[in-house]
């Protein structure tokens, strides 16, 4: 086992304290300036991290990787594309929330292997994209547009937001014939309480936060829950969710399961959120599935479970 160090201790200390401080800087300016402070909170809740940024520049792409920008939303949208997206099938790569494209790198050489052309892209304000703010909506939004783009797409693979986001991309005028998510976040409204909790965030304060949220996107975060779009997704799907994931419940991917008719999931123990993604069990079960090979179970909907039946 390794042993923390001296600096592992100061970084450890410093991220205890700046938690801290924002913490006390919201339960004070609750009272205080509840507006601004419902502002700043909505805010830090749709600003990516800054690792986003630094990871993507880190990344090593192989050579055959074209580099690209799309003007979407009034944003620059970087792509990375592998393959002819024109000529092939190609797989969508869709990343979460502070993550960026090119996370997916252990991914492309296998469905390369497989035929496709591979596309994959930084969100609104993540990675190499320009922008700030990004939400769910916003998500959406970009993925139908890098998809019309390319064209409709013979996989696409969604990663926490991302996984929810592209499900609820799925229209008439863009879609994905297969999907897979992985971790998929479930709820906006669960993810904002879980927030929330974390940076101690006035109950007196909620209810103007989602309004916030509401007033920038045009949409009531209720109506962004999965359960309410699932039921008319019709193409085959799997589900990879972890029971030790603690950004996300395992019971968030059990619902995409059981509201999905054309879905099955497959639980992982000790991926956590993260390790999930380029786990090889979960790239080689998806790669099983997109064989047509059986992966995963049914999961099947019950009165007595939250949400009652699908």
């Amino acid at each position: 086992m390794t042993r923390p160090t001296a600096h592992t201790h100061r970084r450890s200390s410093g991220h205890t304290l700046k938690l801290g401080a924002v913490r006390i800087g919201f339960v004070v300016g609750g009272r205080l300036a509840p507006r601004q402070t419902v502002d700043r909170a909505a805010r830090l809740f749709a600003t990516p991290f800054a690792s986003s940024r630094s990871r993507a520049r880190a990344a090593k792409p192989d050579g055959e990787m074209q580099r690209h920008a799309l003007q979407i939303g009034g944003e620059s949208i970087v792509t990375y594309v592998w393959g002819d997206p024109v000529t092939q099938p190609y797989a969508l790569l869709v990343h979460g929330w502070s993550s960026f494209g090119l996370r997916y790198l252990p991914w492309v050489a296998k469905l390369r292997a497989l035929g496709y052309a591979v596309v994959a892209f930084d969100q609104p304000g993540h990675g190499e994209s320009s922008g700030h703010l990004c939400t769910l909506p916003d998500c959406i939004d970009t993925i139908r547009e890098v998809g019309k783009h390319y064209g409709d797409a013979a996989l696409a693979i969604g990663h926490s937001m991302g996984g929810a986001a592209l499900t609820l991309a799925q229209c008439e005028t863009w879609h994905a014939h297969k999907l897979v998510v992985i971790a998929p976040a479930a709820d906006i409204e669960a993810a904002a309480h879980r927030f929330f909790r974390f940076v101690r965030l006035g109950a007196h304060l909620h209810e103007p936060f989602m309004h916030w949220y509401e007033q920038r996107t045009g949409i009531p975060p209720r109506d962004l829950a999965a359960h309410h779009s699932l039921p008319r997704l019709g193409q085959p799907g799997l589900v990879v969710h972890d029971l030790d994931d603690r950004e996300v419940p395992w019971e968030e991917g059990e619902r995409y399961a059981r509201y999905w008719s054309g879905a099955r999931l497959l639980t992982t123990q000790g991926l956590g959120h993260h390790k999930i993604l380029d786990a090889p069990e979960v790239i080689q079960a998806a790669l099983a599935f997109l064989r047509g090979e059986c992966v995963g179970n049914r999961v099947v909907a019950s009165p007595n479970l939250p949400f009652g039946l699908a």
